[in-house]
């Protein structure tokens, strides 16, 4: 089901030119209705349900109705992202909340080395292959003698 905004909790992220879910939506299905200062989702049908916007909203303003994989049918989801971890309210049908924290990073911010420290080159560009191999194999890849 796709993402909505809460209209009583959402600022509008302060009356900036863009919010906070207009920026990380990869679909640019979140808008600022600019007369009422609250975002919404102009064309649900279309939402990936990526829940992108949903970890990223600082009111928690937004809400998505979960998979089953995720939450009970009927329960509601809202993130509260911090800088190392994301916590989860799931609200059940019944009232029972349940909470949940999972860490967004596996290397503090800033500190993530690019490629991995893996040899690549300009060069790697123009081959068919990963730009990583065949060091992230980690074996030489089998040539065919003529």
């Amino acid at each position: 089901m796709p993402s909505w905004v809460i209209l009583e909790k959402c600022d509008g992220c302060k009356g900036q030119d863009k919010t906070a879910c207009m920026y990380i939506c990869p679909n640019d299905l979140m808008v600022l209705d600019k007369e009422k200062m609250k975002a919404f989702n102009q064309e649900p049908d279309l939402c990936w349900e990526c829940y992108s916007c949903v970890k990223i909203c600082p009111q928690q303003a937004i809400d998505v109705r979960g998979y089953a994989d995720f939450v009970p049918m009927g329960a509601s989801a809202v993130a509260l992202r911090g800088t190392e971890d994301i916590m989860w309210t799931i609200g059940f049908r019944d009232g029972t909340i349940k909470r949940f924290k999972f860490p967004i990073r596996t290397t503090p911010e800033g500190k993530a080395v690019p490629h991995a420290g893996m040899n690549t080159a300009e060069s790697d560009l123009k081959k068919p292959g990963l730009s990583t191999e065949p060091d992230s194999l980690g074996f030489e890849l089998p040539t065919i003698k003529k």
